[in-house]
């Protein structure tokens, strides 16, 4: 079978890029951009969002290893299945 990254609903795409971000902020896997104003980081959506001059953290992708990327797609997918089922009523 054939794979590739073809976009089904492009209305997805803003969602699922913030959760990439949070799951990547849950992990650990940020870094500070700019001390100066310290940016809420309660909010994880928001991170990797910042092009430093307002504060924040992001997410140095090309740093992290195969690993560790692969582990935020991993759990976006464990996430989404989740969601499917407790949409579905818990039916596999």
């Amino acid at each position: 079978m054939s794979r590739s990254n073809k976009v089904v609903v492009p209305t997805c795409k803003a969602a699922l890029n913030q959760m990439k971000y949070e799951i990547a902020a849950e992990f650990g896997l940020t870094s500070s951009v700019y001390a100066g104003n310290a940016a809420d980081t309660e909010f994880a959506g928001e991170l990797g969002a910042s092009s430093g001059a307002g504060g924040g953290q992001t997410v140095q992708w090309s740093s992290l290893s195969t690993r560790q990327a692969g582990s935020v797609g991993g759990e976006i997918t464990r996430r989404l299945i989740a969601q499917a089922e407790s949409v579905l009523g818990g039916y596999h």
